[in-house]
């Protein structure tokens, strides 16, 4: 239960300033709603205060002393009592979040830990979207700088330490997100300058997820115009859903401008839109039309290359992945932009022509959102259903939702929003009016998620608009439940039916719905069909939706006989929206639907109440029959049938319990005569549970009438069926029924469904049942006979001693019956009330109910729990009597303390083993439960009741406690199974059948959660249906009950029970050992320290001479995760559980050596450095303690305990050095067993995955431990040598960043310091750029400092740079620390051995059997050889080299591979080597290049590229020096002979410019020019290697760098392009090469040998350019390029000889489209189209530009300019009459579309100016030279009507009608025409199929006549 199921009764924010009396007030009015409901007294708000302390008391100890993991024990406590959902003071609840935010900043704390905490502030917050938060910004100012340092290390990882499942940086987002609005406004600036210099193009996806993470919601207009141009500047999707989903939150919070809670200063001001100016308006819409991914045009793809930008990006950025819902954002940014902000548009109801002035309903939003939707429309119809189905579905339902969400904000009194810009009824209207077609087509659409969101849109617009859409709604039903033929449409008519019950039974909503209801129902039940399980599922789910809210009673005149005219009150007639009475325009009620007053309503409603008791009669008629066609029950479960049956069974059983409910007296009694008619007439083995539920429907709203009816009758029949000998034949375990026995079944299922809801009523039948009781229990002897007569005690158990809620009817019951309430009784239909006014009926037990569950335990379970003692003492000589015997007595015991979870309370309870490490753990730390009142019956352990119930259940304890003891002994084998079993169970009783179990709460509130949702218009909605309300004061006393469940407390008795458990656990039985662990599993989640319990034993079966089934069940149970979690973070038991997984050697079965395999893979999660580190934390935590004494004040009483304290402190020390020596005794249990010479492979492979967990970055590993790493790093085994090799990796950087670290915070948060480092000051960025950005530098003028990145400079250059001093010569400029030379004295050892390099070469260089592809560089390799360089310097180098030398010339690809990672690890490892040494390694190296190149072949190419890529990337070029003028020496062949010789010299050249980056700026001018100089080469490969590299170097002379963050923020908000993404450097050269295009065309070579053509070639490389670069992060760069080649690119689509040409120049127009232009290329790339079509002379060209014309037109729809529009319509009616018909239907096409979506005040004109030309044609003979010429004019007309009616798909405009008869004229006319009349009826009567019992009225006879002239051409008249 979040805090959002609280009802607040709001009242305004203002007035709670720091802290007014008013929100405690509030909260605790809020509480008190919750506590009328319950029967029993509840805690005094200062009780729970004083509670409050006390857990906030141990938080703070825990903190204090650092024992993080026992604080999170605690931190579960906090949840528990913000459960209870009592008051807590800003104050606190702020101080509170400030402790959690400052634990999430604590250095090297496991990331689960972490996340609890991240969890927990969340929950204080409460910033869930729609629910109300609990602090304002006033309340708590957080620093953001602290969370900035934590996340640096997860956003940029040290490569060498990274762990790639590591998720922090994800929960450090989170935690800022949480956090952003109490982050200080002042500090946006100094937010930006920390940011902005870190956003290179690199970074760019990992920094704008930190910015739209801490940027606070206030003050945004400091940061928002950053925000548009830096998304203007890239293409990609990660960007666009952050920055929508920011935009969608500032539209929602800053609504009421300065009125809002920013105050005057802090808010958005208003602007055209919103708080949108007019240009970010346009850019947001085409935002949103782009993410509704429909394809336009003919690509089918994706409608934008942003995906495929991110997948180019690090791997890094891509780590942080967050949710986003883009639907839900955009729809915040929508209808929070609503408002009065401009004129009217008239919508032209005289004329017929709309004008094109003004904007929907004066919104200029709405009026955006209804070009949107227009531009959408037809996507969302089922026949054009595709991937955007889902995505537009769920857009529109997002905009309802929000739209009722801000409507309903509007109406409270205290809605800051000035009236002036808050929506209107029109708006309102006009919104629902706009998205109401897309909904009704869409309802039917073909799969379930997408129907879903169509009808939560329709019932939010049911509930808003009903009169627009309950007729359309209504008229829809009719005709799908009618068909019988189509079931998708009846399943979704139904569904959709019963999500606008609503409105359908509420007359306050909707009049006119109720009188349809009657008739809706009775189609409905021809639905109930076995066969057809999902419409019988969709049918019940409309029953149960309607009937709950009415009461279903005959008031029809006869029935009644009221006088009609006095019959409504006076006020009941006032109510009448005034706003939907004044005016509906004419033309807006539909057709068919008549409006009726509200008495005519009235009196229809009540005349169809006559009918309900047929539908009644006939419903459960049908019922019944379904239950006899029902499969035979039977299986493990005794289920009926599979899961559909099931799932139709209980849908059915929750329709007729809703029925049942709802009936008049007069009608249930009716109901009940025919079901008891039935049930004693019949007897029917396959429906035997399904009866038993439906005579539980009848029970539940009249039990004593039921149970008067059925319990004489069924006691005879049972006992007459015993005396005949059912259920005599003995069995213990399940089996199908003995056909005999089923009337005895037939009679006890129908006693089960009539008891469990009667309350006191049941004791009049007291004697009766204890009869009856007694005798079942004797008599029934198989299974099914006892376990039913089980679940019959158990009902008359739960009825009589359990409190539980009566009558959950729609109504309080005295209105039920009041005569006013049954006098106007359709009108009282749908009533809902508020909390307060729901009264609550609980049945809570008497005394003397009390009194006969005693007697049951008396009479039933004492004798019962007599013969099961009496069979024990003979357990060795049992035969199956004896047998049967057991286990039939000990379920009668179990049935009965089943039925009583609540009848006691179990008070304190004596533990007598704590399970404590009294050295090192505090007692009173132990979490303890929290005790509040809750309904339990017997609660006084001086109450003579409770103490014979009590010595009741311990006997029941004992009992079963021996009975497990003496079967374990005597295990006779398989006989006895069914009784251990049967004890298993019992035990499971006696532990958890306590109070409420976790997945019964949860369901509990689940079931809540729905039930409420279902009924609410928006998510602050108080009033609800009353049977909601119940079920919120059950599910609070459920969470009561809960605390009870939660951290039990063992007494020795318990402890005996978990024993057996665990004995049970290990048996040799599968079936006894899975039932038994899943008991155990249970009993450790509520007891406290139970697994600690358990363990010992576990890893005692685990030992040698055991049975291998005893050892599984263990290895089952630790592999348990929340087992293994406790275990491998417990002191004691973590090295146990690896040494005893590692020790199970022994046991040879294959199974067990499977499972030890699993446990083991699964423990690794568990290890990680920070484990050890959170459980002996000895670090300051500063933060922390200031937090927690911030905290203490809040409290008027001291809250810490001080003696606790003082004890918690001195175990602080010993706890940690306790670890530490257990940590170290681990590390040497396992590698002592991993040396073992006996130790199998495997177990070696286990063993070093866990030392390499084992590892800890705050203190160095044993000696030993290295040395066993890097022998194991040459072992044969891949895998342990992969493990081994990470290891070496992770021991040498550990060494290294102990050495440099000096504190704890800089080990832990990787903020140690290299002594070479030097901060280079970047006072002057020329100077540096001087210094250190040249790709080379003449000898002797290199400088002494080496700067390897440049991970600034993009957008503004950081303070300093880091760079490293250079290592002269002499000796290493490192000494590691002294703790760790033993571990490099050891590996050194290693490493001296002979051949080591040499194995390590030869493992290496193996042939992988994985991919038989061309072989990549392996990275784990490099590194490995990388870290021993790093570490041992030179020491090994001539060992190395001598090993590299053979290798690289070998002709084998594989050893080649294994020399490059080697040489590659060396010499990336060289960085910091003393110089002579590095010289050395490099003149080798510079010796061998040329070598290598003319080794490199296609299938080694790649890795000798890595290898180059290796070495170059991230490195200063002085380091690399002899690589770079090596590589830039290279000849760069265009024109050679051999493609892959010259393409191989141009990917190196590409190698480097990408690593050099910006250090290659002083050489690109010249590249560029011989790339473009060369572009005419002839091989494809070079082409995209010349277009590549040209893609690159342009990307790179991309820096809009400026001298300040500051200056860079106001360049944003002052000038049009500060990122500098329209100056293009090269324009002039490709406009150069353009310019000679026209020329080389005329030059091309002939076929065959087109492609040789200079035109040809050039053009490719340009198209290649253009594609590489739309499809990167940097796509909005190329639009000035584009604008110059478009013409030629545009010609080029139209040189059918050259497929090529052909192919790539329509994908680049395609592309164009793709990519958001900045705005003003729009018109400009928009003119270059029409200028091609206007003047080619080539109809090909006009064939291939108006396509793509069309796309870029729908992409930028609403960025077009009203002349272009006009431009491009003149162009279209140009095409449509042109020569070539395919241009002709290509124009009519687009026309469509275009007056669709923009140009409908241009219809009439059109219309008139086609009629005309057809009137002024007429058609010659076919012979006359005039014919092709009309023809064609009599076309284009054709063409341009049927464009007009199409552009209308969904509705029937009243110029349309008239058109048919002109078009009928010509059906009969030659080809083209008569085709295209054709092909235009059948598209009309496609779409408006679903619509037409309504628009055929529009047509007139002979209209209707001509249209079906059209389908067929002639009409059979003629």
């Amino acid at each position: 239960m979040d805090d959002d199921d609280v009802s607040v009764p709001d009242s305004p924010s203002s007035e709670s300033g720091t802290l007014s009396p008013g929100s405690l007030e509030r909260q605790r009015a809020s509480l008190q709603s919750y506590l009328n409901a319950l029967p029993y007294e509840c805690e005094s708000p200062e009780e729970m205060q004083r509670k409050l302390e006390y857990i906030v008391g141990r938080i703070c100890i825990c903190a204090e002393t650092k024992n993080w993991l026992v604080l999170t024990t605690w931190d579960g406590m906090l949840q528990c009592w913000l459960l209870m959902r009592y008051p807590m003071s800003k104050p606190i609840r702020a101080k509170l979040t400030r402790l959690y935010y400052e634990l999430c900043l604590v250095p090297g704390i496991e990331p689960r830990v972490m996340r609890s905490w991240a969890d927990m502030l969340s929950r204080l917050i409460c910033n869930k979207p729609d629910s109300r938060r609990k602090l304002d910004a006033t309340d708590l100012q957080l620093p953001w700088q602290p969370l900035w340092r934590v996340l640096q290390k997860e956003l940029w990882p040290k490569k060498r330490m990274h762990d790639s499942s590591r998720n922090v940086v994800n929960i450090l987002l989170f935690v800022a997100e949480q956090c952003r609005r109490y982050f200080p406004p002042s500090e946006i600036p100094e937010m930006l300058s920390t940011f902005l210099p870190r956003l290179t193009k690199d970074t760019v996806l990992t920094m704008v997820p930190v910015l739209t993470s801490f940027l606070p919601p206030s003050h945004s207009h400091t940061y928002m115009p950053v925000v548009f141009k830096l998304w203007e500047a890239f293409n990609s999707s990660v960007i666009d859903d952050r920055f929508i989903e920011l935009c969608g939150e500032l539209s929602e919070e800053h609504v009421a401008g300065q009125f809002s809670e920013y105050g005057p200063e802090g808010t958005a001001e208003w602007k055209a839109v919103g708080i949108w100016s007019e240009a970010e308006w346009t850019f947001l819409i085409g935002k949103t039309l782009g993410s509704m991914n429909v394809p336009v045009g003919a690509t089918r793809g994706a409608s934008t290359t942003a995906g495929h930008a991110d997948s180019m990006a690090d791997k890094q950025s891509l780590r942080i992945k967050k949710l986003i819902n883009r639907s839900s954002a955009l729809a915040k940014l929508i209808v929070y932009s609503l408002s009065l902000d401009g004129p009217v548009r008239d919508n032209g109801k005289n004329d017929g022509a709309p004008s094109s002035e003004g904007f929907v309903a004066g919104s200029r939003a709405l009026d955006s959102l209804d070009k949107l939707i227009t531009s959408v429309e037809s996507f969302f119809h089922p026949s054009n259903y595709g991937i955007w189905s889902l995505n537009l579905t769920h857009f529109v339902q997002r905009l309802m939702a929000e739209f009722s969400k801000r409507w309903k904000e509007e109406q409270q009194q205290h809605c800051k929003t000035p009236v002036t810009r808050r929506l209107t009824p029109e708006i309102r209207r006009n919104f629902i009016l706009i998205l109401r077609t897309p909904v009704l087509l869409s309802m039917f659409s073909k799969d379930p998620f997408t129907i879903s969101y169509s009808q939560a849109a329709i019932r939010s617009m049911a509930l808003l608009e009903p009169a627009l859409v309950m007729p359309e709604i209504l008229e829809r039903a009719y005709s799908g439940l009618e068909v019988v033929n189509e079931t998708h449409r009846t399943t979704s008519v139904m569904t959709m039916l019963s999500a606008v019950a609503l409105p359908l039974v509420s007359e306050k909503i909707y009049l006119g719905g109720q009188k349809h209801i009657v008739p809706l129902l009775e189609l409905c039940i021809p639905g109930i069909d076995l066969n057809d399980p999902v419409k019988t599922i969709c049918a019940t789910m409309f029953i149960t939706s309607v009937v709950q809210h009415m009461k279903i009673a005959d008031v029809s005149m006869h029935q009644v006989g009221v006088d009609l005219s006095s019959d409504a009150p006076s006020e009941d007639v006032m109510d009448v929206d005034p706003a939907n009475e004044q005016y509906l325009p004419s033309g807006v009620d539909t057709p068919g639907m008549p409006t009726l007053s509200r008495e005519e309503e009235r009196a229809l409603a009540r005349e169809s109440t006559a009918a309900w008791a047929d539908w009644v009669t006939s419903l459960f008629r049908r019922v019944l029959a379904l239950f006899e066609n029902l499969p035979e029950e039977g299986g493990k479960k005794g289920t009926t049938g599979g899961k559909m049956e099931e799932a139709v069974l209980k849908a059915i059983k929750g329709a007729l319990d809703a029925v049942c409910l709802h009936l008049s007296d007069p009608l249930f009694d009716l109901v009940l005569k025919l079901v008891f008619e039935y049930a004693s007439t019949n007897a029917k083995s396959n429906a035997v549970r399904a009866f038993g539920q439906l005579v539980s429907c009848l029970a539940r709203a009249h039990p004593e009438k039921t149970v008067d009816r059925f319990l004489p009758f069924c006691i005879a029949q049972i006992q007459e069926e015993l005396k005949h000998g059912a259920s005599s034949i003995r069995t213990t375990s399940t089996h199908e029924a003995v056909p005999s026995d089923t009337t005895l079944h037939w009679n006890m299922s129908i006693l089960r469904g009539c008891f469990g809801y009667g309350g006191a009523k049941i004791l009049k039948y007291k004697d009766q049942l204890l009869g009856l009781m007694a005798l079942l229990v004797e008599k029934t002897k198989s299974e099914r006979g006892y376990t039913g007569t089980g679940r019959l005690i158990n009902r008359i158990l739960h009825s009589a001693a359990t409190i539980y809620t009566l009558n959950s009817r729609y109504v309080n019951p005295d209105e039920w019956n009041s005569p006013e309430f049954n006098r106007n009784l359709t009108s009282q239909w749908g009533k809902m009330y508020d909390a307060d006014d729901v009264e609550v009926v609980w049945h809570v037990p008497t005394r003397d109910e009390i009194e006969f569950v005693l007697e049951i335990m008396d009479k039933i379970a004492a004798p019962a729990l007599d013969k099961v003692e009496a069979l024990l003492e003979t357990v060795g000589k049992w035969d199956s009597v004896a047998r049967n015997d057991f286990c039939r007595y000990l379920h009668a015991a179990r049935s009965v303390w089943g039925g009583l979870p609540t009848f006691l309370l179990q008070g304190a309870k004596e533990v007598v083993n704590p399970c404590l490490n009294a050295d090192i753990e505090v007692p009173e730390l132990l979490v303890t439960p929290l005790d509040v009142k809750a309904g339990f019956v017997l609660t006084d352990p001086s109450d003579p009741q409770y103490q014979r119930a009590m010595a009741h259940r311990t006997r029941f304890g004992k009992i079963i406690h021996r009975a497990s003891n003496v079967l374990r002994k005597e295990s006779e084998g398989e006989d006895h199974i069914d009784a251990v079993i049967g004890v298993s169970r019992a035990i499971d009783v006696y532990l958890l059948e306590y109070a409420i179990t976790r997945s019964n709460f949860e369901s509990l509130t689940k079931a809540y959660r729905q039930a409420r949702d279902s009924n609410r218009v928006w998510p602050k909605q108080k009033e609800n249906s009353r049977v909601v309300f119940l079920k919120r004061a059950q599910v609070y006393n459920a969470g009561r009950l809960y605390m009870h469940a939660l951290y039990r407390r063992r007494d020795a008795l318990d402890d005996l029970l978990l024993e057996d458990l665990i004995e049970m656990s290990l048996s040799p039985y599968t079936r006894v050992r899975r039932h038994a662990q899943a008991v155990l599993h249970n009993a450790c989640g509520y007891f406290v320290r139970s697994t600690r319990f358990t363990l010992p034993y576990l890893f005692r079966a685990l030992e040698k001479k055991n049975d291998p089934d005893c050892m599984k069940g263990a290895l089952y149970i630790l592999w348990n995760k929340g087992t293994a979690a406790y275990a491998l973070a417990d002191i004691n038991f973590h090295g146990q559980y690896l040494v005893s997984l590692l020790s199970c050697q022994h046991e040879e079965k294959p199974s067990v050596q499977k499972l030890v395999g699993s446990v083991a893979q699964d423990a690794l999660v568990y290890l990680n450095e920070e484990s050890f580190h959170t459980d002996a934390f000895v670090e300051d935590v500063p933060g922390v303690l200031r937090a927690l004494a911030d905290l203490q004040q809040e409290f008027s009483a001291p809250i810490v305990e001080t003696h606790l304290l003082e004890q918690a402190r001195a175990k602080v020390v010993a706890k940690a050095s306790l670890k530490d020596q257990r940590y170290v005794e681990t590390v040497n249990a396992v590698l002592e067993l991993a040396e073992r010479p006996a130790t199998h492979w495997r177990y070696v492979q286990f063993a070093i995955r866990f030392l390499y967990g084992l590892l800890r970055r705050d203190r160095a590993p044993p000696a030993a431990l290295a040395a066993f790493f890097l022998k194991q790093s040459i072992s044969p085994h891949t895998s342990i040598r992969v493990t081994a090799q990470k290891a070496v990796v992770k021991v040498c950087a550990h060494v290294k960043i102990r050495t440099f670290s000096k504190s704890g915070d800089q080990l832990w948060l990787d903020e140690w310091e290299n002594p070479l480092r030097v901060d280079i000051p970047l006072t002057d960025p020329a100077v540096f750029l001087q210094q250190h950005g040249q790709p080379g530098y003449p000898a002797g003028q290199e400088g002494d400092l080496r700067v390897d990145k440049v991970e600034t400079g993009f957008l503004v250059w950081t303070p300093t740079v880091k760079g490293y001093r250079a290592v002269p010569e002499g000796p290493s400029p490192f000494t590691w620390e002294e703790a760790s030379r033993p571990v490099l004295r050891a590996m050194s050892e290693v490493m001296n051995q002979e051949n080591f390099f040499t194995v390590l070469a030869l493992l290496w260089g193996q042939e992988s059997m994985k991919n038989s592809t061309t072989p990549e560089l392996r990275a784990e390799n490099v590194t490995f050889m990388k870290s021993i360089a790093k570490m041992f310097e030179h020491e090994k180098l001539q060992a190395v080299l001598d090993t590299i030398d053979p290798l690289l010339a070998d002709g084998d690809r594989y050893k080649q591979r294994s020399g490059a990672e080697l040489l590659a690890g060396l010499s990336r490892g060289s960085k910091h080597w003393p110089k002579q040494h590095a010289d050395q390694l490099w003149s080798w190296i510079a010796a061998r290049l040329d070598r290598i190149y003319a080794q490199m072949k296609p299938d080694t190419v790649s890795f000798w590229e890595n290898l180059l890529s290796e070495q170059l990337v991230d490195r200063d070029p002085r380091r690399t020096a002899p690589l770079v003028k090596w590589v830039l020496s290279l000849p760069l062949d265009f024109h050679g002979d051999s493609a892959f010789a010259m393409s191989k010299s141009l990917s190196i050249f590409n190698i480097l410019v990408d690593c050099l980056d910006l250090r290659f700026l002083p050489l690109a001018d010249q590249y560029i020019n011989l790339f473009l100089d060369n572009a005419n080469t002839g091989y494809a490969e070079i082409r995209s290697q010349i277009a590549q590299n040209i893609y690159a170097i342009i990307s790179i002379q991309w820096r809009p760098i400026y001298p300040t963050a500051q200056a860079f923020i106001t360049a944003c908000a002052t000038e049009p392009d500060p990122f500098r993404i329209r100056e293009a450097r090269y324009l002039e050269r490709i406009s150069q090469i353009v310019s000679q295009l026209p020329a080389w065309r005329e030059e091309r070579l002939p076929p065959p040998r087109v492609s040789q053509s200079q035109y040809d070639k050039v053009g490719l490389t340009l198209l290649q350019w253009v594609w590489d670069f739309a499809h990167g992060p940097q796509a909005p760069l190329i639009f000035p390029y584009i604008v110059v080649l478009l013409p030629e690119i545009i010609r080029m689509s139209e040189l059918n000889d050259s497929s090529e040409l052909q192919t790539y120049s329509s994908a680049v127009l395609y592309v164009l489209s793709a990519v958001t232009p900045p705005p003003e290329f729009i018109e400009v790339i928009a003119d270059n189209f029409i200028n091609a079509i206007k003047s080619s002379t080539s109809w090909r060209i006009r064939v291939n530009a108006l396509p793509t014309l069309i796309v870029f037109f729908y992409r930028n729809l609403l960025s077009m300019s009203g002349d272009l529009v006009s431009r491009l319509m003149t162009v279209l009616l140009e095409c449509l009459s042109d020569e070539n018909i395919e241009v002709r239907e290509m124009a009519s096409k687009m026309l469509s579309g275009v007056v669709r979506c923009s140009q409908r005040q241009s219809i009439v004109p059109l219309k008139d100016r086609f009629v005309n030309t057809l009137r002024r044609t007429r058609l010659p003979k076919r012979g006359d030279p005039a014919f092709q010429d009309s023809l064609r004019s009599l076309h284009s007309a054709i063409l341009g009507i049927c464009a007009l009616i199409e552009s209308f798909p969904y509705s029937v405009e009243p110029w349309m009608p008239p058109l048919t008869e002109v078009l009928a004229n010509h059906a009969t006319d030659p080809l083209p025409i008569s085709k295209t009349i054709r092909k235009c009826a059948s598209e009309f009567k496609k779409t408006h199929q679903d619509t037409w019992h309504k628009d055929q009225l529009a047509f007139n006879e002979d209209q209707l006549q001509s249209l079906s002239t059209m389908l067929v051409g002639t009409s059979y008249y003629a």
